[in-house]
């Protein structure tokens, strides 16, 4: 049986409100994200810190599924009006054959190889090199399952920096695959804060998963000292806003790691961070995407 998909554009300040209607109007499941991702308009999808979170992106994209026979432009057109939309928004709409949706999401998530002895592989496949450390970490509402070229950047600076001992923290842990990375290389204490109360939660059972002693705290909470380590892969914009506060925690000749930028904003990070006494170089690419690393005074 085929279904039908409808998907329509809005802001942050109509998308709750139009997938509310839409799932009140029988939609069996609805999706919200940034209809600028993969571009340079990419927002985070929560306020900083301090902030009340928002719902949705400026340019937000609505997704809903209804079943065969529903008359989608009707759908469409009531529900932009209970969302209080003046204007009828432009939409699209598919059919989405019948498929087992499990087993095609989980043929998408194979064991992932980020070095000679590191790898993230998901819960339903057995490591391909029993020697290899290993980072069990299935895709969740997370960020952070290794595929992203942003977080193998950083995966990749860890395997070849992190010393035995040293501290660690990752600001905007995500998932927390930064930080768990960094126990089973051999970090000491490590930390990893989020912004996300759901991330924080899943960082803590993927850590419980993995058998290692990190913590993982809602960043609103004061962090403590500074630290060998300071990872944030998180995007550009947010990277700037909070260069003193991430800079911060950096303890003199301590390492920083900046990943979530595209090679076209490496410059202009560069320099931000200089205003903040870090000399940053670019550490790796792929595909568009640049990590970032520095160190900081006093070494």
């Amino acid at each position: 049986m085929a279904w039908l998909s409808l998907t329509l554009k809005t802001d942050s300040a109509h998308a709750e409100a139009l997938a509310d209607a839409l799932l009140e109007k029988g939609a069996m499941s609805v999706d919200v994200d940034d209809a600028d991702a993969g571009t340079e308009k990419e927002m985070p999808h929560f306020g900083e810190p301090g902030e009340p979170s928002i719902f949705g992106w400026k340019n937000s994209r609505v997704t809903a599924l209804f079943e065969p026979g529903t008359d989608l432009a009707a759908t469409a057109a009531e529900c932009a009006g209970r969302a209080g939309i003046e204007a009828m928004p432009a939409f699209a709409q598919k059919e989405v054959s019948e498929r087992d949706w499990v087993r095609l999401t989980q043929s998408q998530f194979e064991p992932m190889r980020i070095s000679d002895r590191l790898w993230v592989v998901p819960s339903w496949r057995d490591a391909p090199d029993p020697d290899a450390i290993v980072l069990h970490l299935d895709p969740g509402m997370a960020f952070g399952t290794g595929s992203h070229p942003t977080t193998r950047l950083c995966l990749e600076w860890l395997e070849r920096h992190i010393e035995a001992g040293e501290s660690v923290l990752d600001y905007g842990c995500g998932s927390g695959i930064l930080a768990i990375a960094a126990a089973k290389l051999g970090a000491g204490m490590t930390l990893g804060v989020d912004i996300d109360p759901q991330a924080v939660v899943a960082a803590r059972y993927n850590a419980e998963r993995n058998r290692v002693g990190v913590c993982f705290e809602d960043s609103s909470a004061k962090i403590e000292g500074c630290f060998d380590i300071v990872l944030a892969n998180i995007l550009s914009n947010t990277l700037k806003a909070l260069a003193p506060a991430i800079r911060a925690h950096v303890r003199d000749g301590g390492h920083l790691v900046l990943s979530g930028i595209l090679e076209t904003q490496a410059d202009d990070m560069i320099s931000s961070y200089a205003l903040n006494g870090i000399s940053l170089t670019v550490s790796g690419t792929c595909e568009g995407w640049v990590c970032l690393a520095g160190t900081g005074a006093g070494s």
